[in-house]
């Protein structure tokens, strides 16, 4: 079934929506022939592109600030300044390839690198300064997401002039999830890293849950005549959804045919481009999936980008 055009709306919003100083945290409940393209242009579809938040203009030149030592009970906060942001990017990259650094502290290393990407794409100009004063292979890692970052961008629509009608639930386990792209892997051929990177972008790894029957469906987003045809078991199930999602780009020309299956699976070059772009980090460093699972739902709103915690559900 052909999937609505929608693409750069609220969800690369939604991606991109965190990194401004001016965000808050919502309240609500609780804490062959190629198929025809998986995704429609849901609520959830519509935020994801939201996810990498459109923020509001920053001022030419914040006051530096000094990066606090982390404080797990508290939000993260991306430093105010070049330097800073160097410093805190290092040091989150030690984290995500410590195998001690596990749990809720882990999560909330994830979380700070997703909103320091996004100040470093609010501040392009820092963006020389700051990755010379990375190693190498952090550098690549950085440059790489913001680059996936910037074709997201690129699918931004109007902000959203209400909450969207979703559920905000916590991911499965980083090693379940591991366990569930290594398997459509071995199944399908289609490597672990782009159903990650699908994963990440549709709904950070299956936080999402939409609250309307209607349009696209679960963690890897299918339209319920897409899922009839490619799906076995449950939508909303982390591991059918991602063998179903495997199963479909096999269909659609992966894996010798990579950019082919991607766009099968949503219409849009930057959307696939950015994909690749996640993937090809994972791809070269594996452990990059440990800070990516951390990152969160932000959604757009005409007063600046706001924080759907788990538990938060649309009252």
């Amino acid at each position: 079934m052909e999937r609505k055009r929608v693409l750069g709306l609220a969800l690369a919003g939604a991606l991109v929506a965190c990194s401004s100083g001016n965000f808050g945290r919502a309240t609500g409940e609780g804490g062959g022939a190629s198929p025809s393209p998986t995704i429609a242009a849901s609520s959830e579809q519509e935020a994801i592109e939201a996810r990498e938040t459109p923020t509001p203009a920053p001022s030419a030149s914040p006051p530096p600030i000094a990066a606090p030592a982390p404080n797990w009970n508290d939000l993260p906060v991306a430093a105010n300044d070049a330097a800073g942001l160097s410093q805190q990017l290092v040091m989150l990259e030690t984290a995500i390839h410590d195998p001690n650094v596990i749990g809720p502290q882990l999560a909330w290393m994830g979380h700070l690198q997703q909103l320091a990407y996004s100040r470093l794409q609010d501040y392009p100009e820092w963006k020389d300064s700051v990755l010379a004063a990375l190693p190498d292979q952090t550098r690549a890692a950085v440059n790489g997401s913001l680059e996936a970052g910037k074709q997201l961008r690129m699918l931004s629509g109007p902000v959203p002039k209400t909450l969207p009608d979703w559920k905000i639930v916590a991911p499965a386990s980083i090693d379940d999830l591991l366990s569930y792209y290594k398997e459509a892997e071995t199944e399908f051929g289609v490597s672990w890293y782009y159903l990650a990177a699908i994963h990440l972008v549709e709904t950070r790894m299956g936080r999402i849950r939409g609250l309307s029957s209607a349009g696209a469906q679960g963690p890897m987003q299918f339209m319920p005549a897409t899922w009839a045809m490619y799906g076995k078991g449950d939508i909303n199930n982390d591991q059918d959804a991602i063998l179903g999602a495997a199963r479909y780009l096999k269909a659609a020309g992966a894996p010798a045919n990579m950019q082919k299956a991607l766009f099968a699976y949503n219409h849009s070059q930057a959307y696939v481009n950015a994909l690749i772009l996640y993937a090809e980090v994972m791809k070269t460093d594996p452990a990059a999936y440990r800070g990516y699972h951390g990152w969160q739902v932000y959604y757009p709103t005409k007063d600046g980008p706001v924080l759907l915690p788990v538990g938060w559900v649309k009252e």
